[in-house]
């Protein structure tokens, strides 16, 4: 009988070598508006004050270290020109390491005014691209003893040519919003579908990620749409749609706030199956976030041993001194 170190191994192996063959798939997260400039381009600089972002999640934390992420964003909103900059740096480590992936975007948003109330951006990124595959950390059926389940160190599978791809790519979005009622957002990553094969004599392109979000901001002790003031009890309902290549995934979900706390649950369900319910806790104090999230696998094939945990942080901060006369219009989105 196999030890449980050696399947892990091999359920990681794998998922690796699948995700080769066919199509790579961006990380992803559960706390979307946690994580704004990942989300969409067009989120940057959407607040009235600078922003610092921490995220980091734990996908299938029952296989040691399978795909652990994290990421740190920064982005700040320059009233002379309209416009939102900003960066991100993410770290994404698959099979404990045997596929690691960094990424380092630069962000650039543009606000317009249509008329009172009613706004839309733009945004843009560009972003540096790298992929690392340790061979040594992958092991083979052909490796392992059937009988006591030891792993012999060599293996007939070929190694690639390549142990490491760079690449440069591109992405779009934008934003809709009014006034603090609601908001609906598009975009597109991977314009340029950069290759990212390790083998010299095969391609596997990065497929474009459509992404559509929306939601609307109901003030439950107001009775109204937007108009949320210090403690008012706030219901967000947000979906979320994703696509990239095959793949397709929906978030239907809800987030109930009081200051300082958040809770909310989603649902997510790839059209194949259903995938996980999500749980979240959040807590705001003044102008720092932290939140906390836990995705329930339902799906078939993996259950709850496959689902993930995910903590975030953010904190809004003026570096300049407020201008009476100036006033930014941020976009009215979920904390987490």
């Amino acid at each position: 009988m196999f030890p449980v170190k050696s399947i892990r191994i091999i359920i990681i192996t794998g998922l690796l070598m699948a995700v080769g063959i066919v199509k790579a798939q961006d990380p992803e997260f559960s706390q979307f508006y946690a994580n704004p400039l990942y989300l969409n381009p067009a989120m940057t600089g959407a607040t009235e004050c600078a922003r610092i972002n921490l995220n980091f999640r734990n996908q299938w934390p029952s296989l040691t270290n399978a795909f652990l992420t994290y990421n740190i964003s920064y982005d700040q909103f320059i009233n002379s020109v309209n416009s939102g900059f900003g960066f991100l740096v993410m770290n994404d480590r698959q099979g404990d390491g045997a596929l690691s992936t960094i990424m380092a975007s630069a962000f650039y948003s543009y606000n317009l005014k249509v008329t009172e109330g009613l706004y839309i951006r733009f945004g843009v990124k560009g972003t540096y691209f790298q992929e690392k595959l340790d061979w040594d950390k992958l092991v083979f059926a052909d490796q392992i003893n059937p009988i006591d389940g030891s792993i012999d160190p060599h293996s007939d599978q070929p190694p690639p040519e390549n142990f490491s791809v760079s690449t440069v790519d591109f992405s779009a979005g934008t934003v809709i919003n009014y006034y603090d009622k609601f908001m609906i957002g598009f975009a597109a990553d991977h314009l340029t579908q950069p290759d990212i094969s390790f083998y010299d004599n095969s391609t596997s392109k990065l497929p474009i990620r459509y992404t559509v979000h929306g939601g609307v901001v109901i003030n439950l002790k107001r009775g109204t749409l937007g108009h949320s003031y210090g403690r008012d009890l706030i219901l967000e309902p947000h979906i979320l749609y994703m696509r990239q290549a095959d793949f397709q995934q929906i978030n239907g979900g809800l987030y109930l706030t009081k200051k300082p706390i958040t809770g909310g649950v989603w649902f997510r369900h790839n059209f194949q199956n259903p995938d996980a319910v999500v749980f979240l806790v959040g807590l705001s104090f003044k102008n720092i976030n932290f939140g906390y999230s836990y995705d329930m696998g339902v799906s078939r094939t993996g259950g709850a041993a496959l689902g993930a945990h995910e903590l975030s942080f953010a904190w809004n901060f003026c570096i300049l001194k407020e201008n009476k006369k100036r006033h930014i219009r941020a976009i009215k989105s979920p904390l987490f």
